[in-house]
């Protein structure tokens, strides 16, 4: 079963979270989390928001366990552009 959290409208260039985001594909979540909290990225913050999102959305929605999950896709696409 797939659960979905979108964390939109980032101030930041779409090349720098790709480099975060790069890093926690594939990973169990609370890996993924641990990874997250110790990378030297600002958008590490971001993007540990948004998978503590999609871990909160699957215990409440799909009573899933969160000791089961894993990131199977996670990407950053380009946003408006801020003048």
């Amino acid at each position: 079963m797939d659960v979905k959290a979108q964390h939109k409208y980032i101030r930041m260039t779409q090349r720098k979270v790709r480099l975060v985001v790069d890093t926690v594909r594939g990973k169990p979540v609370k890996q993924a989390l641990d990874i997250l909290q110790f990378m030297n990225r600002s958008a590490a913050r971001a993007v540990a928001a948004a998978v503590k999102s999609a871990v909160a959305n699957a215990e409440q929605n799909n009573h899933l366990d969160p000791d089961d999950l894993y990131i199977a896709e996670i990407y950053a696409d380009k946003a408006p552009t801020a003048k």
